[in-house]
């Protein structure tokens, strides 16, 4: 038992044939992670050049946006690193550092898609209030304020079970994945029910409670706009569907995250592949894809921006 508690290094062992196909895995999750910064950046940036985009629901966005490029850099750069490396493993402490930002920024994502919630519901809903709520004079107090709740929040109750486990003997060295998340509960010897009921009241805070908020927010925004002119309808479903196809993307992943580990479901590497797959490839290339996209004023200075490259090329 002794020797089992003096594990200083865990090995990822989500990785398959990664010696045969490194360089070609390692080219690949390159490419995909400097499209990810670039095009969330190039969004940001957009937002923060233009005036008339200085407003709190582009703010949000941009927040979103750079939290998406801040959870992609928890897990990039150490996996770029394994496939380069002969042996894939990772530090106790540098695993629960990596968990601890993994959950921090998770649990962001949704608080910020529950501010964005009721931005959109103010100024659909109280359009006359909105001004002294959320307007353009109030942006320092009460959004950057949203902001840094949104962020300091899920960090600080995240840090707490991190903090305690680090403390927790190992018995088991090997986790199932390619980067840390909850599967290293499995890999303690003991897990006190505290630790574990504390686990829940996190996940409530952090997702549950928030997800809730939003379908109640938007379900108050859809029912007065049922009642309105067909411009207010089309205003609401501009606004709020992008976030509503977002919060559900984001929720099937941590939903998957949660309930392999809580509910002890093994699902075959297939599954588990394809699911980790959806987390580091698919989820933060959509937010800028959808915001992009389906935002009427960002996709207007996208277009711009595509078009004068374009010129400048041809000339």
């Amino acid at each position: 038992m002794d020797s089992k508690a003096n594990i200083s290094y865990i090995t990822l062992g989500g990785f398959v044939e990664v010696e045969k196909y490194k360089f070609l895995y390692f080219f690949i999750m390159l490419i995909v992670y400097i499209v990810i910064i670039c095009s969330n950046v190039t969004i940001v940036c957009l937002i923060w050049i233009h005036q008339n985009l200085h407003e709190p629901m582009y703010i949000f966005i941009a927040a979103l946006l750079c939290n998406s490029v801040l959870f992609s850099s928890v897990i990039y750069p150490k996996m770029l690193l394994d496939f380069l490396s002969e042996k894939q493993v990772i530090t106790i402490s540098a695993c629960l550092f990596q968990c601890f930002l993994y959950y921090s920024f998770g649990g962001s994502e949704f608080v910020l898609l529950a501010v964005m919630a009721y931005d959109r519901y103010v100024s659909i809903c109280k359009p006359l209030q909105y001004p002294n709520i959320m307007g353009k004079t109030n942006i320092k107090s009460t959004v950057y304020g949203f902001l840094v709740l949104a962020w300091l929040v899920p960090s600080v109750q995240i840090s707490v079970p991190n903090i305690l486990i680090a403390k927790t003997k190992l018995c088991n060295p090997t986790l199932k994945g390619i980067y840390c998340n909850n599967l290293i509960y499995k890999l303690h010897c003991t897990m006190s029910k505290a630790m574990s009921i504390y686990g829940v009241v996190v996940l409530i805070n952090v997702a549950i409670l928030p997800v809730f908020f939003i379908l109640f927010t938007y379900a108050k925004i859809f029912v007065i706009t049922y009642r309105s002119c067909k411009e207010v309808r089309k205003k609401a479903a501009e606004t709020c569907l992008p976030h509503l196809f977002v919060l559900i993307n984001f929720s099937c992943l941590l939903t998957y995250d949660v309930v392999t580990v809580k509910l002890e479901f093994d699902v075959s590497k297939t599954v588990r592949l394809i699911m980790t797959l959806q987390v580091v490839l698919y989820h933060p290339l959509v937010n800028p894809i959808i915001y992009g996209l389906k935002m009427k004023e960002i996709s207007k200075h996208l277009k711009r921006l595509f078009m004068t490259e374009n010129v400048k090329m041809i000339e």
